[in-house]
């Protein structure tokens, strides 16, 4: 006869896999009696699992909804779907933090077999996300976990200027910006804290866990922190407008994060903001449904008549199609 715990395990198995389960056919299955099915049941609603049962011709056991939610058992292709969705509910900002903790703890149980697995997928993965914010799934729930465990942690890294390095960190925060993700951490090598994207985390070498640490007490709040680091830290491009509005209603409408935003007058602020070409300043400037006026460089021009143009085509197109269509109806 099978340990306990393994028969449990295996009973509970055959329980979320259909709807209903005669008593004789499960003490077949696991080779036990059907006293011993009672039993085993027994230990699962102390568990938390609410197990229906009925009798009669056609009885047997049903796993119920109960008010709680017990432990899950799932099989490799589950545990790699769960961690999937998982990670893709924490890239867009939604309940980012809670996926993030759920990952971590799958992350712990999931088995050598089921890294690999998923370290295979952004290699026959298409996204229509900009590539440069995508992250490595493994890189994530690897640093959630030790942000969780206040775990020190080793990883390569690549700045703004495409120079790598060998980064120790005590890790406490993953921060997201909706549109890219952050880890903030003591920087043990600079003495200092840090923010880091984690996009340009290498994801060929591995995250390597060190030991533990005991938390340092942050200069302000971390998502107040890593928007600070954000808007002052030196991009590759960096672009400058005028928009209508005082600052203050502009602080309303433009995340933290964005850009710099300093008062120009009573009518009008300027903001400057950063990024890896000017393409994605410009286009992060028309998502916040701002008016502006380009201040300079000269080579953020091009990108904006690049974005005007893709956008006023298919424009031109509809017109051009209602036109045709209401010549149509009148003749």
């Amino acid at each position: 006869m099978l340990p306990a715990a393994t028969r449990v395990l295996r009973l509970l198995s055959l329980l979320q896999v259909r709807r209903e389960w005669p008593g004789t056919e499960l003490a077949d299955r696991l080779e036990i009696t059907g006293r011993t099915v009672r039993r085993d049941i027994e230990r699962l609603r102390q568990i938390g699992y609410v197990i229906d049962a009925s009798s009669g011709r056609g009885g047997g056991y049903r796993l119920g909804a109960g008010t709680t939610t017990p432990p899950l058992l799932l099989d490799d292709d589950e545990s790699v779907a769960v961690a999937m969705a998982l990670g893709t509910a924490a890239s867009t900002g939604e309940n980012d933090e809670v996926a993030l903790r759920v990952l971590a703890k799958l992350d712990q149980l999931m088995p050598r077999r089921l890294h690999r697995r998923l370290s295979a997928l952004p290699a026959v993965t298409v996204t229509i996300a900009d590539p440069r914010a995508a992250i490595s799934l493994r890189v994530l729930s690897a640093l959630a976990a030790a942000c969780r465990d206040r775990i020190e942690v080793r990883f390569r890294y690549q700045d703004g200027q495409g120079a790598a390095t060998s980064r120790r960190v005590e890790p406490m925060r993953l921060v997201h910006t909706g549109y890219r993700w952050y880890l903030a951490a003591w920087d043990l090598g600079r003495a200092d804290w840090r923010t880091f994207r984690i996009d340009r985390i290498d994801r060929s070498s591995p995250v390597v866990a060190g030991v533990g640490f005991v938390p340092r007490e942050p200069p302000e709040d971390f998502a107040t922190f890593v928007a600070r680091s954000i808007r002052t830290h030196p991009s590759r491009f960096q672009a400058r407008f005028l928009v209508p509005g005082a600052a203050a209603a502009i602080r309303v409408r433009v995340p933290e994060w964005l850009g710099m935003i300093e008062p120009h007058d009573e009518t009008h602020t300027l903001l400057t903001i950063g990024g890896d070409s000017y393409d994605a300043i410009v286009g992060q400037l028309v998502l916040t449904g701002l008016e502006f006026t380009p201040l300079g460089p000269p080579e953020v021009a091009p990108a904006i008549r690049a974005v005007v143009a893709r956008l006023t085509r298919p424009a031109a197109r509809l017109d051009l199609s209602v036109s045709r269509r209401s010549r149509a109806k009148r003749n």
